[in-house]
């Protein structure tokens, strides 16, 4: 079954949609779902095109796709734990929060709060994401526990922040502290980071590009080559003020101080 959501004209188009229901799940009941545009309560049909391919019994045999402009849509994804939801263009904050199964594949770019708390299931952004991609929100202490995200182009600040499970993977750069508070988990930045994985406590980051300001709190305990890649690696374990037991490893050539 495929659900093709696409998003109507509105007066008012930076108005935010809160559009948590928006999962594969909810439409084995139909397509009769509230959303908020702003604080407003709409269906979904004041706001999207809706056309139904098909039919399914169970919801991981469920498609939806959302078209148009979509940049304002928050939530997306939120708690989804089966199906597929591909976003054509650009989503807005939150897509796939604690998501613990499914996929979620975003052709455009996403904007802050990817994958936050996720638990499991897979978002793959072919663009970039913005800051805090697949980190807890403000006062928790685990940030992602399960699952992959896959981001092709650069992600903003704290990328994995109190990461404590699953694997993150950056093909891009990354902005200030990535991996900072790693409790757990597997980062991959291919790109450039600046001050990575400070206070780190376990968990593994390999950085493939450049690292900007590498803290002293980290010590070097040898070298690692990846063949695959054909690249000497620094290994440092740390974070050591915090007593830290986490891996990282930089590529030998790329150390900036």
């Amino acid at each position: 079954m495929r659900v093709i959501l696409e998003s109507k004209v509105r007066k008012k188009p930076s108005l935010p949609i809160e559009a948590e229901a928006i999962i594969p799940r909810n439409f084995l009941k139909g397509t009769d779902l509230v959303v908020f545009e702003g604080n407003k309560e709409r269906t979904l049909s004041e706001l999207f095109w809706i056309f139904v391919e098909g039919t399914a019994v169970s919801p991981e045999n469920i498609e939806v796709v959302l078209k148009g402009d979509t940049s304002r849509i928050k939530r997306v994804g939120e708690y989804m734990d089966t199906g597929t939801i591909l976003i054509e263009g650009d989503i807005g904050m939150h897509c796939g929060n604690f998501m613990s199964g499914g996929t979620i594949e975003i052709r455009g770019s996403a904007d802050a709060w990817l994958g936050r708390e996720m638990r499991g299931g897979t978002i793959v952004c072919r663009g970039n994401a913005g800051h805090y991609c697949a980190t807890g929100y403000r006062g928790e202490k685990k940030g992602m526990q399960g699952g992959t995200v896959e981001v092709f182009g650069n992600a903003g600040d704290f990328c994995a922040e109190y990461l404590a499970g699953g694997t993150v993977h950056i093909h891009g750069h990354t902005g200030d502290f990535p991996g900072v508070e790693m409790r757990g988990g597997e980062l991959l930045i291919e790109g450039d980071a600046t001050r990575p994985c400070g206070n780190m406590k376990n968990g593994s980051c390999v950085i493939l590009g450049t690292v900007h300001d590498l803290l002293p709190t980290f010590e070097k305990s040898g070298t690692h080559l990846l063949p695959e890649r054909n690249l000497e690696m620094d290994v440092y374990t740390g974070d050591v003020a915090n007593r830290g037991k986490g891996t990282m490893m930089v590529a030998s050539r790329a150390l900036r101080r």
